[in-house]
């Protein structure tokens, strides 16, 4: 296994919807284990295969508290086929859009479809904190970042920030 760098915004593969997977291989199960490494080392509840650079439709994610057994779940070509409800995210946060939290608002149940890892078919419900890690990933994975879910006014107040530190590196 090995650690993927993960990608940061202002990036333009972040803003672009991935390719759907098409077989599973054993290239493919490698890839898995790599992000599943990588997001455990950030240390993250969840990683979408753009945010490292995979033209893939692939999401990693374990929401069991660190203190407890790791429960990797793996999701390829996922979608959400069913919300309702409304939830605030507070202060949410991604890997690629260091050092920035934000509300957002979310669905608070959904019903997502994909595979497993093993292309095994997939459709669940979830709510709550699960639910709005799914949304954020499933974002990424259509070129989606949490801060394009926020206000104009904050969104830009973090770009300028943004743009301020590369001018000084």
């Amino acid at each position: 296994m090995a650690l993927l760098d993960i990608l940061e915004y202002p990036d333009g593969f972040l803003s672009k919807p991935v390719l759907p997977v098409t077989g599973i291989t054993g290239e493919l199960q490698q890839k898995i284990d790599d992000m599943a490494q990588t997001m455990y080392h950030a240390p993250g509840v969840g990683l979408a295969a753009s945010q490292v650079g995979l033209n893939q439709c692939i999401l990693v994610y374990d929401v069991s508290p660190r203190d407890e057994n790791r429960a990797l779940h793996v999701l390829i070509n996922p979608r959400i086929v069913c919300q309702e409800g409304e939830i605030l995210s507070e202060g949410e946060g991604c890997l690629s859009v260091p050092d920035y939290r934000s509300d957002v608002i979310r669905y608070s149940q959904i019903r997502v479809e994909g595979c497993d890892r093993d292309g095994k078919l997939l459709v669940f419900d979830a709510e709550g904190y699960l639910a709005i890690v799914l949304q954020h990933e499933i974002d990424h994975l259509q070129g989606v970042l949490f801060i394009d879910r926020i206000s104009v006014l904050k969104r830009n107040l973090y770009k300028k920030r943004i743009k301020k530190r590369l001018r000084q590196s």
